[in-house]
């Protein structure tokens, strides 16, 4: 028998004081059976920093055609692809061929400065890609947060980003890597 998606309710107070953008969202996040808390909460961070009413998560882990969070045109096109985790080469050409522009938030202790190194010089001729590595010490900590209902307040300023629930608040500082 195939394992079920688990639901995660949040709700999400976004005030980012980079891009002037101040609303609070209500979001359904299916996380994958083969997803860890870490990545959900990645997933819920690249919502947060680049919010806005358009932008949606897709299936994600469940499907190769599709980013992890994007937004389309009114026109059909995509405007932005958000990519979680450690894309291969193929993946994120893929992207940067169909999408106006490309984000990859990658995190890891381990596993991502290693794929960095290995994929960079292929990446280099994109210029609608941009790549973000969060520290795997705030990944961790945001992990810690998941809940299957959560309330959550996001502050973005001068490239930071503060997390807070009820228990716990993380700084993270996404290190721009492209």
């Amino acid at each position: 028998m195939a394992l079920k998606a688990t639901i995660f309710k949040a709700r999400v107070q976004i005030a980012d004081m980079d891009r002037d953008y101040y609303a609070e969202h209500q979001l359904t996040l299916a996380r994958h059976p083969s997803e860890t808390d870490e990545r959900l909460m990645v997933r819920l961070l690249a919502f947060a920093h680049n919010a806005a009413d358009s932008l949606e998560f897709t299936r994600g882990l469940s499907s190769d055609t599709e980013a992890d969070l994007w937004q389309i045109s009114l026109s059909g096109e995509i405007d932005l692809w958000i990519e979680v985790g450690l894309p291969t080469e193929e993946r994120l050409r893929k992207a940067c061929n169909r999408a106006e522009r490309v984000l990859v938030y990658s995190y890891g202790r381990r596993t991502a400065p290693v794929w960095w190194q290995k994929i960079q010089s292929q990446l280099t001729r994109f210029e609608n890609l941009e790549v973000y590595h969060l520290a795997a010490d705030t990944t961790e900590k945001m992990a810690a947060m998941a809940e299957r209902n959560m309330d959550i307040s996001i502050t973005i300023q001068d490239g930071h980003i503060w997390l807070v629930d009820d228990n716990s608040n993380t700084e993270i500082t996404p290190e721009i890597w492209k």
